[in-house]
Order: structure tokens, then C-alpha cells, then sequence
């Protein structure tokens, strides 16, 4: 027999600064090194192992080997929800450094809300295929339109396929940055994965920073009239690299 739930036993596993920016880190909906989170956090790799082995026994964070390295990921859909509704109500954070300041920046104009596009680039790109007649408003998603459809699938993004599956179709997410909404769901994963498999938007390791490649910035003008200044992204940056989120390790959409 059981009580209620035990929420003490999560928010002991929130209070702590490094295991909450690990959580944010993977909020980039991949997969990602112990190295590169404990990098991230500013630590050791030892206290970075110590706190993703609380994580993962807490249920907040799965592990999965990956050659000699063990890659950790947010353990479910549930908890990249939960983690942006405390994100809402979280307060910022102080800006100390301007490391911080440009990561704050960088976030605010494009980034991964787990699987899917969110920051000034989800939002305007979400807008444009409102304005485009690609998707219709509805009260917590979206309604595809016909042409939606023949659109996603110049992408080969087949929304009668992703329609089939458990997952809603398309979900209207609150951005917490432009207090407005961009997509989610089936669709919103689907559309952000295949940005990223073309190369239009890339992904840093161990953030949730995306950023618009040259490429990118003719393939969003072209396909859904989105200029780089719309989006407020800024060219792709020197230390840009691959990511094991591209060798099909992403999350389903």
C-alpha cells in the first residue's frame, strides 16, 4: 500500500545547483557524456559521476552504453514536462559573468525544449506556419491543414504517420523566454529533428543552444519565408561539432 507522492524526494534532488544544471543541460533532449555534463557544471568528473548516479537512481536520468562511454538522457517525456513547468516558475538566475550573460542570449534565440524548436527561433518559425495556413490554432495545440500536410511532407515528414502514434500530434508548448507558444508534440520533434538532420540547425554538445547554418538560412527563407534576422540567430560558431543527438540515439518523436 502506498501514500501520496513523495515530491520531498524530487525537490531534494532539484536542490542542488549542479544536479539542476545537468538536468537543464539534457533538457537538450540527447544524449551526452559525463565528461561533457561535468564540463558543463564545472566540476570534476568524480562529483559529476556522484550526482548523475543520484539522478538516474532517483528515476530522472537514464544511462545507455555507447561504446566505451555511458551517455546519460532525461529518462522520459514526463520529466522534460515537469522541468519546464518549473522553469515558468522558477526565478532566473543572477548573471555574474558575461559567459553567462551570452549563454542567457544564445538560449533566448534558439534552443532545444527537449525534443522539440523552442526560443525566438521556435516561435517565429511556430508563427510562420500559422500565417502560412500550414497550422491552425486550437486551444492547447494545433489543427494541420491540408496544405500543412503537403508541406511537412516536401520535409518527407508524413503527419498521417505521426497521427498513428500514442503521442499527441502537435501540442501548443508556453515558451518561457517569449511567454508565447511554439510546437510541440509529434510533429514539433519531428520538425526539429529534421532540421537538424539537414543540417540546417545545429547542436552544441552539452547545451541546448541551436544555432542557423548557411544552409539553414536559404532552406528557412525558402520554405517558410523566415529571414536569419526574423529568427535572431546568429551564423553557426567555430566549436560547433556533431553530437551523438544525430546517430538516431534521439528521443522518438
Amino acid at each position: 500500500m502506498t501514500g501520496e507522492a513523495d515530491l520531498a524526494a524530487i525537490g531534494t534532488l532539484l536542490a542542488d545547483r549542479t544536479r539542476a544544471t545537468i538536468l537543464l543541460t539534457l533538457l537538450n533532449g540527447g544524449l551526452t557524456s559525463a565528461s561533457a555534463l561535468a564540463e558543463r557544471a564545472g566540476v570534476s568528473r568524480p562529483l559529476a559521476s556522484a550526482h548523475l548516479r543520484k539522478l538516474t537512481d532517483g528515476g530522472l536520468l537514464a544511462v545507455e552504453p555507447h561504446g566505451r562511454q555511458r551517455l546519460y538522457r532525461l529518462s522520459s517525456q514526463a520529466v522534460a514536462d515537469a522541468l519546464e513547468v518549473l522553469i515558468l516558475l522558477a526565478p532566473p538566475l543572477v548573471v555574474r559573468s558575461l559567459r553567462q550573460a551570452n549563454e542567457g542570449i544564445a538560449l533566448r534565440h534558439g534552443r532545444l525544449c527537449y525534443d522539440h524548436l523552442a526560443g525566438r527561433a521556435g516561435v517565429a518559425l511556430t508563427e510562420a506556419l500559422v500565417e502560412g495556413g500550414w497550422l491552425r490554432r486550437a486551444a492547447e495545440d494545433f489543427d494541420v491543414t491540408p496544405a500543412g500536410a503537403a508541406k511537412f511532407a516536401e520535409l518527407e515528414i508524413d503527419v498521417t504517420s505521426l497521427a498513428e502514434r500514442p503521442r499527441p500530434l502537435t501540442r501548443a508548448c508556453l515558451d518561457w523566454s517569449e511567454r508565447s507558444h511554439h510546437l510541440a508534440g509529434a510533429l514539433g520533434a519531428a520538425l526539429a529533428n529534421e532540421l537538424l538532420r539537414r543540417g540546417w540547425l545545429q547542436a552544441r554538445e552539452a547545451s541546448r543552444v541551436v544555432l542557423l547554418t548557411d544552409a539553414g538560412r536559404v532552406a528557412l527563407a525558402d520554405h517558410f519565408g523566415l529571414s536569419a534576422e526574423a529568427l535572431e540567430l546568429g551564423p553557426v560558431g567555430e566549436h560547433v561539432h556533431d553530437h551523438p543527438r544525430h546517430d538516431g540515439k534521439r528521443q522518438a518523436a
